[in-house]
């Protein structure tokens, strides 16, 4: 198993310690054998897997490295996983264009709420699993991305970080975090869909007084 870490971090960004078959990962190239390609699981605290060859590509190749590079960064589908051994076995040649782009979207999101989370953790004095556990992983459980729900607590943090058991100055740097990542652009589009949602909320209460006085 490979114990080499790379910059993002000295914790997993999900939850669980392991994939599921069928989930799409971005994972770093580490080096190519006779029996397939090893990789790390950048999104899984760099566990190793293994690309067999007959999972390379659909088509024939003479040379692996026109496919794959040390180094390099590939997305991958999980094939299957042993949690008690380690073992995770991954495809490249059942990888669609589409899941490319699909993953390259969640994983560059997810990295950036990673490189938020060590940054905030290691200014409060917390490990990064132990803000993770406390704020990153329940979001995940209740919105799709919990980079979509840090650029809302920029808008509004009353509803997002409601009943997580975090501390006040730590959700301000979170906060400030997010803000100094958005561009203004970014920024004043959340303010102006926040500003109309809240509007079409009280338009819709009126509405409904109205027709209460109406009958």
């Amino acid at each position: 198993m490979s114990t080499k870490k790379t910059t993002l971090g000295d914790c997993r960004f999900y939850e669980q310690k392991f994939p599921n078959p069928g989930d799409l990962l971005m994972v770093k190239v580490n080096r190519i054998e006779a029996q397939g390609v090893y990789v790390s699981l950048l999104e899984y605290d760099d566990r190793e897997g293994l690309i067999l060859l007959s999972e390379l590509s659909k088509r024939r190749y003479r040379s692996i490295n026109k496919l794959v590079k040390v180094g390099r960064h590939e997305v991958v589908l999980v094939l299957r996983v042993d949690p008690v051994k380690g073992y995770i076995d991954l495809s490249k040649r059942r990888v669609s264009p589409e899941d490319i782009v699909k993953c390259e979207e969640k994983f560059s999101k997810a990295k950036k709420v990673h490189q938020t989370v060590r940054h905030i953790a290691q200014k409060h004095g917390m490990s990064v699993e132990e803000l993770n556990r406390i704020c990153i992983w329940p979001l995940y459980q209740r919105y799709p991305n919990a980079l979509d729900a840090l650029k809302e607590a920029a808008i509004n943090k009353t509803n997002i970080f409601k009943d997580l058991p975090i501390a006040p100055e730590v959700i301000d740097s979170l906060i400030a975090d997010i803000q100094l990542r958005l561009t203004p652009q970014a920024l004043k589009l959340r303010l102006v869909i926040a500003l109309i949602q809240n509007r079409l909320l009280i338009s819709s209460g009126l509405d409904q007084r109205s027709r209460k006085s109406g009958d």
